[in-house]
């Protein structure tokens, strides 16, 4: 039998980098899941990686209630009830205190933090007793010019999966959080980046992760997955999957 055979789980931002590991490592120990994502070209390259009658890809945009709505409306129909709640979705984009708008700082905050929150509130009544949820926050104790929205943005995650483990505990629902530090993905997580800027973000990873190298979407995946289903006596964690960078580690020169 495989580790996740009879398991269902629901992944936001799952048709590519981290999400995408994530959805992958749980097909193939065996679970069914719906997972999500906004862009059409991402979701279509994402259907024809996982040619499996247990993966459910759902457009869905975290910032609009209608699609949340949606969300927990499918995630019903297919799965019924779900073992395991990855809330991967964001967006980041590098913008430094003078270019920052009204709009941008909103975009960042509909998405990440309105969009976790009430996706959580919409699909809580469908998580089983004893199940988990996964938030994926951000490695906090290194910090780069230019993401001021999108590190608040996160902040607040955090502060709501803190909050959440306790309102959980009755349901005896475990909740965790994976803080990813400099993970090599085709756009090194941030938006709009130009190839020689995601070369020299990557570059910057290399060069100041303490294990001296960028980590991998299945190493993210790994360590989501161990806080779901291994880690079954810890809550309220955040696991920094950064290299050592939460540790305060320096490299030997």
């Amino acid at each position: 039998m495989s580790r996740f055979t009879g398991k269902k789980a629901v992944v936001t931002g799952g048709t590519h980098g981290m999400g995408l590991a994530i959805v992958k490592a749980l097909l193939d120990g065996g679970a069914e899941v719906v997972f999500t994502g906004r862009n059409e070209r991402k979701i279509e390259e994402a259907q024809s990686q996982l040619k499996s009658g247990a993966a459910h890809v759902v457009r869905s945009d975290a910032a609009s209630m209608a699609d949340i709505a949606a969300l927990a409306d499918l995630t019903q129909k297919k799965l019924g009830r779900i073992d395991y709640l990855f809330l991967n979705h964001g967006i980041a984009e590098l913008e430094p205190l003078e270019d920052v708008t009204e709009g941008s700082w909103d975009r960042h905050f509909d998405i990440n933090t309105k969009g976790t929150f009430f996706t959580v509130q919409s699909l809580a009544p469908l998580i089983n007793d004893g199940g988990a949820l996964v938030f994926t926050t951000v490695a906090n104790d290194h910090v780069f010019p230019g993401m001021s929205a999108y590190s608040a943005s996160k902040d607040a995650v955090r502060a709501f999966a803190h909050v959440l483990a306790a309102e959980f505990l009755p349901r005896g629902i475990r909740v965790n959080s994976v803080a990813p530090g400099f993970i090599k993905t085709p756009t090194m997580g941030v938006a709009g980046l130009t190839d020689e800027e995601r070369r020299e973000f990557e570059k910057q990873g290399d060069e100041t992760t303490p294990l001296k190298r960028n980590g991998t979407v299945e190493e993210v995946a790994a360590a989501a997955l161990f806080l779901a289903a291994d880690a079954t006596f810890t809550t309220n964690v955040e696991l920094p999957v950064d290299g050592g960078f939460a540790q305060g580690l320096s490299a030997a020169h």
